[in-house]
């Protein structure tokens, strides 16, 4: 198998799915059976704190490494043209990002326990991205949030395809940074029904 491709297997890109449900399982459990009695609101704090700033980092990366930095730019515009194509970034790859940048500099700051329940957050978040994402290019949906979450891509991915001069729309499982950083206004975009 390649390890450096753009495009992968039905097979490969569904197992990053698993793997991230089992890891969450796996974390979650050691979570709650090491967890103190007495601990487990500040558990609960660090997850969240973790899911949260799961959205700033999905916001920069796609905005600042994705439309931004080569080779990633080049990369990233091959899913613009290309939006159902099974492209994504390898697992070991997500997976020694996550490590190296959210887990290792918390268990040093914060110690093991805490830095596993802020990082257990941010995987939930990345899952959830991945879902999401996956879903506003392959989904057909009734569900309000959804259809709000794929008009949101599309606008990005219209954005994009117009060659403006700044995409816009960056987030995918929200919009809220597109809104505190003014990147959710195109004037060459038309709204979707």
């Amino acid at each position: 198998m390649q390890l450096f491709k753009l495009e992968y297997s039905k097979y490969t890109y569904y197992a990053d799915f698993v793997f991230y449900a089992i890891v969450l399982f796996v974390i979650g459990y050691l979570l709650a059976t090491t967890t103190k009695s007495g601990q487990y609101l500040e558990a609960g704090a660090y997850a969240t704190i973790g899911l949260l700033g799961w959205t700033l980092i999905e916001y920069v990366i796609h905005r600042f490494v994705l439309h931004g930095l080569p080779p990633f730019k080049a990369w990233h515009a091959e899913h613009h043209r290309r939006p159902t194509a099974l492209i994504f970034a390898p697992t070991f790859v997500s997976a020694s990002l996550i490590t190296l940048s959210v887990f290792i500099p918390a268990w040093l700051v914060i110690g093991i326990w805490s830095a596993t329940a802020l990082t257990f957050g941010v995987l939930v978040g990345y899952l959830f991205y991945t879902l999401v994402h996956h879903a506003t290019h392959h989904w057909h949906t009734h569900n309000a949030w959804l259809k709000e979450r794929k008009r949101w891509h599309a606008l990005h991915h219209h954005s994009h395809n117009q060659m403006l001069q700044q995409p816009s729309y960056y987030g995918v499982t929200s919009g809220f940074w597109d809104k505190v950083f003014s990147s959710n206004k195109s004037t060459n975009v038309l709204p979707l029904k």
